[in-house]
């Protein structure tokens, strides 16, 4: 385990956040107030103000660390402490399929905000995509005590829900560039989801 994950910091986890950060901090507008939904210590968002100094970030978190790269506030998990039309995006970021409905936070995204939801999620699609999926759940998450109960998506489950809370889909990438080309094969291929969507 230490071994496995020594490896995914080293050769996985610092591309990985390069690339997750080209691709959220060109989906949110200029001058936007965002939402960062399970944000833990804030690094991704850190990095992206870094990025985007234009931007605001907030963030929240059932465990509000020690020491965070951006102003934390503590939530339930499931109600988004915030009054609605608070922000101009919200932001999910490998929060969703740790959640055991993630509707119950998608709701409360279009609640609270006034324009747009961005989801860097999975897509549970394809040949041992689920085993795949948990694997790398396990290496990044079991270390730091991370709830998995494993509940990925289907790309029609994902769409479907956003057609039931009118969100529109303004953006859909699945291919992301996150693994150094050989694992991107196996690691990569369709299984990471990055999205847009505007709340009707």
């Amino acid at each position: 385990m230490k071994l496995l994950g020594r490896v995914h910091g080293n050769l996985v986890h610092s591309r990985r956040v390069d690339r997750l950060c080209r691709h959220l901090e060109s989906l949110i507008p200029e001058g936007s107030k965002v939402l960062d939904v399970g944000c833990g210590d804030g690094m991704l968002a850190g990095l992206i103000k870094e990025l985007r100094p234009d931007i605001e970030i907030q963030g929240i978190d059932i465990m509000v660390r020690e020491k965070t790269q951006i102003p934390v506030k503590k939530f339930d998990g499931s109600v988004i402490p915030f009054e609605n039309q608070s922000f101009d995006v919200v932001m999910f970021v490998d929060v969703l399929h740790h959640t055991e409905n993630p509707m119950v936070l998608l709701k409360e995204a279009v609640r609270v905000t006034r324009n747009f939801v961005v989801i860097k999620d999975h897509t549970d699609e394809g040949f041992l995509s689920n085993a795949t999926l948990r694997f790398m759940d396990w290496v990044g998450n079991k270390p730091h005590g991370v709830v998995l109960p494993y509940n990925y998506w289907r790309e029609i489950q994902w769409k479907q829900a956003f057609q039931n809370l009118q969100m529109e889909i303004l953006d859909w990438r699945n291919n992301l560039g996150l693994y150094p080309y050989f694992a991107d094969l196996f690691f990569g291929r369709n299984l990471h989801l990055v999205t847009k969507l505007k709340v009707r």
